[in-house]
């Protein structure tokens, strides 16, 4: 593919990620596979480089761009190799008209980026919070090799590796071993606040495709239960074969029935040591790894997930033995989600008290603690630790 070539690509698919954002379809990852699945004639190297056009592109723009076109042309202002492309070649772009409308630059539609700044975002931590995020893996202690790839140690003294960004992780013989998980600092972070020990019945009540779950069981040291549920059956499926990968043999996998959780789960009421809920939430804090997300959400969806978190927090809590924790977390920098979603579960649950948390980085945040990009060099998440009454 010429360079014209490649920035006409770019185009293309920023068309499709606009579109799916707003309908709800694919993520932009998906769809960049999607669009080179039938265009076999394109290399890894023009692979490589429309990929990072579009995600340029996407980073750049606040609001929704109107189009690709205009998305693309906001980054042709700020990289001269993409300007020159505009020349109307045959599978180029066709040149840049005077006047033409450019997509507003920006973090986040203006009301999202209010919110994150009325949430005690400082300004200055906003861009940090679209950059690109780096590659970290934990090391899992169930499987231990000599295979270990070249990294930099993770930050914060944490038990894993930081890999130069684009490794195939799937290709090297530490993760097909199993001694390998990618998992991003920060998720390994949070998923500390959960205290555990060997024998201990936990519940994974958001698990997903299994990341938390598999360093719970490696903390467990493989003894006790480890019972991980969701409603998505797609990514709980994921599950069964990363637990045999890592070695973890304590898992129990449920999948449960929206609205039903905790019919389905009336075995467990009462009897957990520890439930984490991982909710789910709007991302504010992933937008690193995923930026059109900030074009997903809207003042609606985000009310959605403030009612779907309470009602998750009320079944967790229903789980709880006396004396027992509770830990939640989102991957959001929203006290809507964080903060204040505590404030309100306390307020509707008397005997329930906050524990103070002793994590190796994060700031408190309303009765928690939240990680963001720019202090903390992880994603965005708010974590709290919650003890059932006696």
């Amino acid at each position: 593919m010429t360079p014209a070539a490649r920035v006409q690509a770019a185009i293309e698919i920023v068309d499709q990620v606009i579109d799916a954002a707003t309908t709800g379809g694919a993520a932009a990852d998906t769809l960049v596979q999607r669009y080179f699945a039938t265009r076999r004639y394109a290399g890894s190297k023009d692979r490589r480089a429309v990929r990072e056009h579009v995600y340029a592109a996407i980073r750049l723009c606040g609001p929704v761009p109107p189009s690709g076109r205009a998305a693309m042309l906001l980054l042709a202002d700020r990289d001269a190799g993409v300007a020159a492309a505009f020349d109307g070649s045959t599978h180029g772009p066709a040149p840049i008209g005077a006047d033409e409308p450019r997509a507003t630059p920006g973090l986040a539609p203006t009301w999202l980026e209010a919110a994150l700044i009325e949430s005690g975002l400082p300004q200055d931590a906003l861009p940090a919070l679209v950059d690109r995020a780096p590659l970290d893996v934990r090391i899992n202690p169930l499987r231990m090799t000599e295979a270990l790839p070249e990294g930099e140690p993770l930050p914060h003294g944490l038990h894993g590796l930081r890999l130069p960004s684009g490794t195939r992780v799937e290709t090297l013989d530490a993760y097909r071993d199993g001694a390998i998980e990618v998992q991003d600092a920060g998720s390994q972070i949070v998923g500390l606040a959960l205290p555990v020990a060997p024998g201990d019945r936990i519940i994974d009540l958001c698990a997903g495709a299994g990341g938390k779950t598999l360093a719970l069981g490696a903390r467990m040291a493989n003894q006790g239960l480890l019972l991980a549920c969701d409603t998505d059956r797609a990514r709980l499926q994921q599950l069964p074969p990363r637990a045999e990968r890592a070695g973890v043999t304590i898992v129990e996998a449920r999948l449960l029935n929206p609205g039903r959780e905790r019919e389905m789960l009336a075995d467990a009421i009462g009897a957990a040591d520890g439930v984490l809920v991982d909710a789910p939430c709007s991302g504010t804090g992933t937008w690193r790894r995923n930026p059109e997300a900030r074009w997903r959400l809207d003042p609606t969806r985000l009310a959605r997930f403030v009612a779907t978190q309470a009602q998750v927090l009320a079944t967790g809590a229903a789980l709880v033995r006396p004396g027992g924790s509770l830990v939640y977390i989102v991957c959001s920098l929203l006290d809507a989600e964080g903060a204040g979603q505590v404030e309100s579960f306390l307020a509707d649950h008397p005997g329930w008290r906050v524990e103070p948390l002793d994590l190796p980085a994060g700031r408190p945040q309303g009765q928690g603690v939240r990680l963001d990009p720019a202090r903390d060099g992880t994603d965005g998440f708010f974590v709290a630790r919650l003890v059932a009454p006696c």
